[in-house]
């Protein structure tokens, strides 16, 4: 019988990554997703199906059954689904529209915390994210993740010793944080208004935040008590 897959394993690519970074010890520690955090995620996909002949059906926060045909309203199948995002991420990284209130939110907080992006997104469209980013002023160091966010969280923690928050919309990335670095402060945000409706406050986060004057104020809050 094989062993079960240890939740606290990092992917090898991942790891390469964190190896790279210059992180300052003691220093507190913010970790933001990208999709729906710090970019408009679903706006920009609306836009790449709509091109396709598809929609978004908005019944639900999944992706698999809510993706449809227009000329029939049949949903695209499970095996169809990951090509198309792969194309999407291809297509659509760099033109993604930032969060409002994003840059200027992680420039002020910059000065008093080392920032991390730690986005689920295919490998090669990592240099596409990172532009996107730079464009927008938010140049940070970008880690591009396969999986649960728990492992990542936890390197990251481990190496700089230090106060840190970790903002994502997807709840199971909370429970994988919750699990491999309980002391993180975790904070769910869903920034498009549409899809936050379809999902309550993720069970293991701290808060949930609806802007990013809120994620602003609570981290400065944060920052200042510690």
């Amino acid at each position: 019988m094989s062993a079960a897959p240890d939740p606290s394993a990092l992917p090898a690519p991942v790891a390469a990554q964190l190896a790279e970074l210059d992180l300052r010890p003691g220093q507190p520690l913010l970790i933001a997703d990208a999709d729906e955090v710090l970019f408009y995620f679903m706006r920009g996909l609306e836009g790449f199906l709509t091109g396709r002949g598809l929609y978004f059906d908005w019944r639900s926060y999944a992706l698999y059954g809510n993706i449809r045909r227009r000329d029939d309203d049949s949903p695209v199948a499970a095996e169809e689904l990951h090509p198309l995002l792969q194309g999407f991420f291809a297509e659509a990284t760099e033109s993604l529209a930032p969060v409002d209130g994003a840059a200027a939110a992680l420039a002020e907080l910059s000065r008093h915390a080392q920032i991390v992006v730690l986005s689920n997104l295919p490998l090669p469209a990592r240099a596409a994210r990172a532009r996107a980013l730079a464009r927008h002023g938010m140049a940070y160091p970008l880690i591009a993740n396969t999986g649960p966010k728990g492992p990542a969280v936890a390197s990251l923690r481990q190496r700089v010793d230090a106060p840190a928050v970790f903002i994502d919309d997807i709840p199971h990335n909370h429970a994988s944080v919750a699990q491999l670095a309980p002391t993180t402060r975790r904070l769910h945000f869903v920034a498009d208004p549409r899809l936050a409706a379809l999902l309550g406050p993720a069970p293991d986060c701290h808060h949930r935040m609806e802007s990013w004057e809120e994620i602003h104020n609570h981290i400065a809050a944060m920052l200042q008590d510690s």
